[in-house]
């Protein structure tokens, strides 16, 4: 196995050559004048050193590595714990493996990235200190801060994947999983909604006494726009169809309407058999699905909160924490990399136990005061941003510290 000492032996003997070489050169120079000096290709500039490749190759693998035994062990676990519901739902095999768990995996492997990331940082850096790898490397003049750049590299790999598959790729996915877990699981089979009121545009307001979402149409349907306070047109209709087929969204059909616009103090009243209309309403604005905001990619979320509150709906702090919650959890990666690095890098009496501990209990602590500064922007009024990224700052703050207090 190579170790640290192998590697700092290989580095002095390519500094001692690159020595000879560029003496070489200045002779070169000296003598011919007239020649440039060779250029160095941008592959042999790029090239990482050997001792970034050891660690970022360590990194990486043992974040991997760790992923996949606790994506294991948490699968049976979910299993066990809804194999009665599976069976009395009467979901078939094809359903639980393709549309729930497949789906399920990559969620949960994003969620607790940044659990994985501290875990696998405490416990190869402290394998290296171990060894008295580390110590062998600051001997050799490699300072702490020229130790973090690799792990840096290995923590920016790992948030701009869980960043893009966050944002855009799981949401995808969820769409089957959350449709799976709230009809199998939740029992939560929402296919109708009554007396549906809400801002389709400023100044404009809608209005549906009953609403199938099975066949995308309803009845008692009403629209009004005001110009300030006044009312200026009131338009009803029987029925109402969602085309679903339509390249534009938001396309809707009207059966036996009337239009009644207001001129001042004169009033004129239209009758059509049928309207083609676009209104700024979908079918999924009528219902909220439980665990919907995990069904969106980032673009869709933030178009959604957008709408809503346009439109002056309630409820929409849970769909703000999870739009700054795309933007914090991939940072997270850098400031719980630091504080791995920061505990981990001394060798212990006691061995990697103890850093291995102090790592759990850090990262299991960001985890739960994610949860409840999340849970007051839901439900006490916490500001969301404020409520997502309070994590992150405090422990940055602890990153920082810890950084300074870790010998360079």
């Amino acid at each position: 196995m190579v170790t640290a000492k192998d590697i700092l032996r290989s580095l002095h003997a390519k500094r001692q050559a690159l020595h000879r070489r560029l003496r070489m050169e200045r002779f070169r120079k000296v003598s011919k004048k007239g020649k440039r000096p060779q250029r160095v290709h941008w592959p042999e500039r790029l090239k990482l050193p050997v001792l970034d490749r050891y660690i970022l190759s360590k990194f990486l693998s043992t974040y991997i590595f760790l992923m996949m035994i606790i994506i294991v062990i948490t699968v049976v676990f979910d299993y066990n714990e809804h194999i009665d519901k599976f069976a009395q739902s009467h979901a078939t095999w094809r359903q639980i493996v393709f549309d729930f768990y497949l789906n399920f995996i990559p969620y949960f492997t994003n969620l607790f990235s940044p659990l994985f990331v501290f875990i696998a940082v405490i416990f190869f850096t402290s394998n290296l200190a171990g060894n008295s790898e580390i110590i062998a490397m600051k001997a050799a003049g490699v300072s702490f801060r020229r130790l973090l750049r690799p792990y840096m590299m290995g923590a920016a790999i790992i948030a701009a994947f869980s960043f893009i598959l966050g944002a855009y790729v799981i949401p995808h996915g969820n769409v089957k999983r959350v449709a799976f877990y709230n009809h199998y699981i939740k029992k939560l089979d929402i296919t109708s909604a009554d007396n549906v009121q809400l801002q389709v545009d400023k100044d404009v307001v809608a209005y549906i006494t009953h609403f199938d979402d099975i066949n995308k149409s309803g009845y008692g349907f009403s629209l009004d726009r005001f110009k300030g306070k006044k009312l200026v047109s009131h338009l009803t209709a029987q029925s109402l169809q969602y085309d679903t087929v339509s390249d534009r969204r938001g396309s809707w059909t009207l059966r036996m309407c009337q239009v009644r616009t207001l001129r001042g103090n004169k009033e004129e009243i239209t009758q059509h058999e049928r309207i083609d209309t676009i209104i700024q309403m979908e079918p999924r604005d009528f219902f909220y699905v439980r665990n919907q905001q995990e069904t969106l990619t980032l673009p869709e979320l933030s178009e959604f909160i957008d709408r809503q509150r346009m439109r002056g709906a309630a409820g929409i702090s849970i769909f703000e924490v999870e739009y700054h919650k795309r933007f914090a959890m991939p940072l997270a990666a850098f400031i719980l990399t630091l504080i791995g690095v920061s505990l981990s890098c001394e060798r212990r009496k006691n061995g990697m136990g103890t850093s291995i501990g102090i790592g759990l209990a850090l990262s299991f602590s960001y985890i739960l005061f994610q949860a409840i500064s999340s849970s007051f922007a839901i439900n006490a009024g916490w500001p969301p941003m404020l409520s997502v990224w309070l994590p992150n700052i405090l422990f940055a703050v602890i990153a920082f510290v810890l950084y300074l207090r870790t010998p360079q």
